[in-house]
Parts: structure tokens; sequence; C-alpha cells
């Protein structure tokens, strides 16, 4: 008995499990000699002729499709239910295909062993996805099924795989993933921009009858909201795991329309204990670092050429100058930036008048970066009055070690800064700013050390490297002021 369950072990696959293979998979591999396989997808496009069919399939997995060669069976009907958006499953043999654009193709031949299923039908007289140019507003209005265009579904796959090499590369780092709170007590920038969260009474308010009702008791006995920052926790598992870092969603109830914002988006947000007392600039190296190395890693897929298909030149040249240089990326404080918007709005007025003290304008970060550095810049030191309580007083009392990235055609993708660890300063900021968190101040009481974070809107970085103009494009379900169709 152990001997034949040694030897059941010993024979035993390395992986017990195995989903059959995408057609990315499929596509990745040498040239198959007759190799039997079952694709599972949506008819991409179907072209019919008197005995034998070329349908493009695909499942999401890859910017090409497979093409499968049907041969003509007994079930003609069938063959006609076959239209595009259609849910299939042939079974044939994947063969060297003599035409050219793709060296695979799948012979389904119904007289031998091959065989085709209609998983899933789709009138095309009403399906909305249709094979012409669908315009962005559409596309918004069957947010359900824009993912079938190829290039939302290019974007989601970019995502994927940017969010990989993130991971990578902070594993590299030394940082450890954290998953942060999404209802919390706090507003971590202070700008009253939250939504509220209040317990429904018997019923959802979406089926209930529009009659007043009498509000809810604080479910968490005290106000609670939807985050929108996970920078204050991860302060917290900072001070015990020294590098942390999450990717994760974060909601502002700002009613802003433009094609920078959304009310649901994904941030992500690292913290770490400084290194030898690095400051600011410290922050633009890792941050300069990571995106270097992952976009780098992304930049010259089959996702990218088709999101890049059709849209300006210097756009991407901009981009590909910008991660693939080997000098660092700009820097300077936001006192020169002022200077140099000052000058040039004297001879080519901004909208809005650049001035010490002021915060600045999409229109100032795009100049900065657009036109004085051609690429992208730090902006390191803004007054203290224009930010949180969190961050790190400067000697001249005027400034806070902080820093934002402005880049190309995008403006502001990060935010960070140095963290205030002296804490009788912080607690003179927190009574300040009229903060009362007794645990934020214990994090310093209690062994604090010097550290920094940062944090970085990952659908403006995909705009960025995509050339996406709104944000609105780069996130599978958008959610703005007055829309939320899902």
């Amino acid at each position: 008995m152990l001997l034949r369950r040694l030897a059941a072990t010993a024979s035993a696959p390395s992986s017990r499990f195995s989903l059959p293979p995408t057609i990315r998979q499929i596509l990745a591999r040498p040239s198959p000699t007759e190799e039997p396989a079952t694709i599972s997808g949506w008819i991409k496009s179907i072209r019919k002729q008197k005995n034998v069919s070329f349908a493009v399939i695909t499942d999401g997995s890859s910017a090409e499709g497979l093409q499968a060669v049907l041969t003509k069976g007994k079930d003609d009907e069938l063959l006609r239910k076959l239209t595009n958006g259609a849910a299939v499953r042939f079974t044939g043999r994947l063969v060297k295909s003599p035409g050219a654009g793709q060296s695979i193709e799948l012979l389904v031949d119904q007289s031998r062993e091959g065989k085709i299923q209609l998983l899933g039908e789709c009138p095309p007289e009403t399906y909305p996805i249709q094979k012409k140019d669908l315009t962005t507003e559409y596309l918004r209005d069957h947010v359900h099924l824009r993912a079938r265009t190829s290039r939302i579904a290019a974007m989601l796959r970019l995502r994927d795989g940017l969010k990989r090499e993130m991971d990578n590369w902070f594993e590299a780092q030394g940082f450890y993933f954290c998953n942060t709170p999404i209802i919390t007590g706090n507003d971590a920038e202070g700008a009253g921009e939250t939504f509220r969260l209040e317990k429904i009474q018997a019923s959802h308010p979406a089926i209930a009858s529009p009659q007043e009702v009498t509000p809810p008791s604080e479910f968490f006995s005290r106000p609670a909201f939807l985050t929108v920052s996970h920078q204050l926790h991860l302060e917290a598992l900072a001070t015990a795991i020294s590098r942390v870092y999450t990717l994760s969603p974060c909601f502002r109830a700002e009613r802003s329309l433009t094609s920078r914002h959304l009310a649901e988006f994904w941030m992500l947000e690292a913290e770490w204990v400084l290194p030898d007392g690095d400051g600011v600039q410290g922050i633009c190296d890792l941050t300069e670092g990571l995106l270097k190395d992952t976009v780098g890693a992304v930049i010259g897929n089959q996702d990218m050429d088709l999101l890049w298909k059709d849209r300006e030149g210097s756009m991407r040249q901009a981009l590909l100058d910008a991660v693939q240089s080997h000098q660092p990326w700009a820097r300077m404080t936001y006192t020169d930036a002022i200077m140099e918007l000052e000058k040039a709005h004297f001879s080519a007025p901004f909208e809005y008048e650049p001035k010490w003290g002021r915060s600045l304008k999409s229109e100032h970060e795009r100049w900065l970066a657009e036109k004085l550095i051609c690429g992208p810049v730090f902006v390191t030191d803004y007054p203290a009055a224009l930010k949180p309580f969190y961050m790190r007083a400067n000697d001249d009392e005027r400034t806070v070690a902080c820093l934002d990235l402005l880049v190309p055609y995008t403006a502001e993708i990060v935010g960070g800064s140095v963290r205030e660890e002296r804490l009788d300063v912080l607690q003179q900021k927190m009574g300040d700013h009229g903060e009362n968190d007794a645990w934020y101040l214990d994090l310093r009481k209690y062994g604090g050390a010097p550290h920094a974070g940062f944090g970085m809107g990952f659908e403006r970085l995909i705009s960025w490297i995509t050339g996406i103009e709104n944000i609105r494009e780069c996130i599978p379900m958008p959610r703005w002021t007055g829309r939320m169709l899902l």
C-alpha cells in the first residue's frame, strides 16, 4: 500500500489543475503540427463562402484573434447562426496557416473530428457593438458591452500588465502589499470631498417609496466615509512593516466634469521608512525608478501599439523619450515654477494668473511639462497653506517637503511628501487644522521614524502612457457626478 502511494505521488503532474489555454497562450507557442484543440470565445468577424467559412474568434486574452477555418457540415442552419458577437466553442486541429498575418489557425473539419457549438446567439440586427466607428459617448451609454471593443479590451489588459509589473518592482524593493480599509473615519486630504455612509432602513432606497425616512443612527457609532486616500492607514502599517504599498479604490465627491476626474478611481500608494534620512529627492528617485522600469516593460506590447494607433506621433515620442531616457527627470521648486510661469504670463497670459501662494492650475502644470521642460518634471516644496497637515514643515517655515510629478499632455499624476515625524510640530499642525486623531499621534509617540510616501492616480497613469485623453476610458466602469449606469 505504501509503495503504491509513493509511486502515485511520484507520477502525479506538477499541477493538479489547469484550465484550457487561452488564445494568447496558444499564439505564444511554437507553430504546431496537427495539434487538437478546443477554443471558446466570441466571433469577432466571420466571412462565409459556399463550402467554407472563416471566423476570427477572441476570448479577450490577446489583441489578436484566432482564425478558425470551418468546413461545411450537415447542419447548415448552425453556420447561419454564427454572427459577430456570438459565443462559440470550436473543436478542431491547430495547424500552420497558409495565409499571411497569422502563423496558426484552427481547422474545424466537421466531416472528421471537428465540432461547432453555438453557446450563445447574438442577433446582428440589434447588437449594439457593430463593426463600425462607435463614438466615445455611445460606448459610455453601453458601458456593459464596451469591453468587447478592441481599444477598451486593450486598455484592460494593459492595466493588468502594468499592475503585475508594479507588484514585481515593489517586491524587488522589499515592499509588502497591504489591504487597507475603504470605510474610514477621516478625510486624509482635508478637502471635504468625501462620501458619507448611512445604514439604510428596512429596504434598499432603489426600491423604497419616496417618503421621508427617519435618519438612522450611526452604524459605527461615529460618522463613516468612503476613503479619499489610504495614506494614513499605510503610515500605521509602515511603522511595523517598514515598506508597504497598495492599489485600491478611492472616492471623491467633487462635481468636476473634466477629463481628469472620477468619483471612483484607483490609487497606487506607498509608504516607507526613509533610508539614510532621504527627503523629497529620495521620493523623486523612487517614483522615477518605478515608472521608468514598469512603464518601460509594457511600452512595446501589442496593446500599446493598438491604443496608440491613429494618435499623434509626437505624444508617443514624448512618452518614449521620458521612459527610456537615462537622464534624471527635471526637478524644480514651486517657487522657481511660479517665477517661470509669471514670465510666461507676461507675454502670453494664462486664464488664471500664476502667483506665489496659489495652487497651480492644470494649464500651469501642462505648460511646465510641455513647454518649459518638454518632459516629466517634479515640482517640490509647495507653500504649507496649500497642503495637508501631515506634510513635513521645511526650515523656512513657509513651505513643506512635498512634490507633484507633472507629465506632458496629462499634468499631475503623482503627489507625495515627507511625513511630519516630529511629535510637537505635528500636534501643533493638527490643532491648527482641527484634527484630533490620537492614534495618528501615537505613531510618532511610540517609536516614530522619518518616513515618506506618495499617491499615484492609476487612471491618470494609464492616460499618459496610452494617449487616451479622458480617464473615463481608462477604467472598466467609470463613475462621475451625475453618471452611474451600472
